[in-house]
């Protein structure tokens, strides 16, 4: 049973940086197709930014050059991944719910219908 568990959220003042974790367990295989998505009040929730198997990455425009994608599969655990998004330079506008996902091997969408397992999201709240 594949799952997710994101960490690191909370409130920060415009301009700070924070890096959320999301550590995934249950594959059966090593290296899959994961993402960050958020979700603010009243809005659709988007794709943040996503990492393919081989390590290639894709971002929103609205966070380039601010937010960093990786991963971690360093561990002793078979098949247990930490997956990490670095944020910095932090607006108001990035205040959202913000959960991690994952999918197949490789990312053939960056839609939420694309991936089919997800976290229970962590809280990222920016002021002015």
């Amino acid at each position: 049973q594949v799952q997710l568990v994101e960490s690191g959220g909370g409130s920060v003042q415009a301009g700070g940086s924070l890096t959320l974790s999301c550590v995934v367990s249950g594959y059966t295989y090593s290296g899959f197709c994961a993402g960050w998505f958020r979700q603010a009040p009243g809005k659709e929730r988007e794709g943040v930014a996503h990492i393919d198997r081989n390590g290639a990455t894709t971002y929103a425009d609205s966070v380039k050059g601010r937010f960093t994608i990786s991963r971690d599969n360093t561990t002793k655990q078979m098949y247990l991944n930490t997956v990490y998004l670095q944020m910095s330079s932090l607006k108001p506008e990035d205040t959202a719910m913000y959960y991690c996902a994952t999918a197949g091997l490789w990312c053939v969408g960056y839609s939420p219908a694309d991936f089919k397992y997800w976290g229970q999201g962590t809280q990222v709240t920016v002021s002015s």
